[in-house]
């Protein structure tokens, strides 16, 4: 009779069970796996998720032996605009800091991936890191399961679990000598998974508790990325509810992503479908119809649009002294519904004098030189630039960065 190594797969599955010895059982993993690849029988059964994982990188073809990782590295601003885009941003801090307990020993290292497998942020000692180089396990790098095999990134998106991958689970010979814990982070509006939060190491570290406080890290994650949308939500409502009130007839307030804040006249949903490329102006809404669209702050206000008519948006920026006799920029945004006004932080302020008077956009390498007189501060840039989005939705645009078209900007 064969000897099992698991027959069952609860939701959070340990790896190695409490008690095992990890040498003893990397060593059974080996003999498993080799017989596995060379289709021999098999001293074990791998668990039900890692079997599942090799059958199906055996029918792609993947090759067990294969070098993988750092040729399928992202360019840096393609990586820039992943982290921006993933939604995973914002509880970065929070990720590390809930898992500082498993990174502060030096043996392991924090990874973040997003849906797609890209590696977007990691954190580590310079010793284990190092040894990630090694593997190509670096920022930009493809860790998706039809890359590099079996390993709680890919694996964990394919399956939709957390899961604990551990010596010669992995598909690819050269991880034998790590162990990876993986979960992943939902949106909590959809239920879409963002990505993956990942602790890695030296194969010796493993424990059967990383897999129960990585997942619980990420449902934490889920819980702050809700409390977040909640409360931008609120701050919109704030905004929009005495602009609703004014509004000459059927109206919706929507933040970036279309999610309702409040309405005034229209059947309630959670959410409004917007069209690509929304900005200020007449769109097209597929259950209103024509609409015309004007910016708030964090969000859109969509009114249904009259028979004639159209929506202006306009942004005046001025120079304003404060109480304090400190001088900042007051940007104010009128559309035919109502306004709003915001106070720039001295940087912000200037970012938007300088894309008013360039209206064909700037990238980031010239702001930074306009900033800092290099060009070699994107990173900053990029960062400034994603919440002045977060504040102005899609009064600014990128690819340049720039107002948007049929935005009537003045300086003053």
């Amino acid at each position: 009779m064969e000897m099992t190594i698991s027959d069952q797969a609860p939701e959070l599955e340990p790896a190695v069970q409490a008690g095992d010895d990890p040498r003893e059982f990397a060593h059974v993993l080996s003999a498993v796996h080799d017989a596995a690849m060379s289709g021999g029988r098999m001293p074990a059964r791998p668990r039900p998720v890692i079997d599942d994982s090799w059958q199906r990188l055996r029918a792609v073809g993947l090759d067990p032996d294969t070098d993988c990782g750092a040729d399928r590295l992202l360019e840096f601003d393609e990586l820039e605009e992943r982290r921006r885009r993933s939604g995973l941003a914002e509880v970065v801090e929070d990720l590390s800091r809930n898992l500082d307990s498993l990174i502060d020993g030096g043996d392991n290292i924090l990874v973040i991936a997003d849906a797609a497998g890209r590696v977007l942020w990691r954190s580590g000692s310079p010793r284990v890191l190092t040894r990630a180089d090694q593997l190509g396990f670096i920022e930009g790098a493809d860790w998706a399961e039809n890359s590099v095999g079996t390993n709680a990134i890919g694996t964990a998106l394919v399956s939709g679990r957390s899961i604990q991958v551990f010596s010669a689970e992995h598909f690819v010979r050269s991880h034998h000598s790590w162990t990876c814990t993986g979960a992943p982070i939902r949106d909590p509006r959809t239920g879409d998974v963002l990505g993956v939060v990942d602790v890695s190491g030296p194969a010796a570290t493993i424990h059967p508790t990383t897999l129960a406080l990585v997942h619980a890290v990420a449902r934490l994650a889920e819980s702050q990325l809700r409390e977040q949308h909640h409360r931008r939500l609120d701050c919109l409502r704030a905004v929009a509810a005495p602009i609703l009130a004014r509004s000459p007839g059927p109206a919706l307030a929507v933040d970036v992503d279309g999610w309702v804040a409040a309405v005034d006249a229209v059947s309630p949903r959670p959410r409004l479908l917007l069209p690509r490329g929304v900005g200020p102006g007449r769109r097209f809404f597929g259950t209103l119809g024509e609409c015309d669209v004007e910016a708030l702050p964090g969000g859109w206000l969509v009114r249904v649009a009259e028979s004639t008519g159209m929506s202006t948006t306009r942004v005046v920026l001025r120079t304003i002294t404060t109480a304090a006799g400190a001088e900042c920029v007051e940007v104010a945004v009128e559309g035919p519904s109502g306004g709003w006004t915001h106070r720039c932080s001295p940087r912000h302020g200037e970012i938007l004098s300088f894309l008013a008077r360039n209206r064909d956009g700037a990238t980031a390498a010239r702001l930074s030189t306009h900033l800092f007189g290099v060009d070699d501060r994107t990173v900053t840039v990029r960062a400034e630039m994603s919440r002045l989005r977060k504040r102005f939705g899609g009064l600014l645009m990128t690819g340049p960065y720039r107002f948007a078209d049929g935005v009537d900007v003045q300086a003053r």
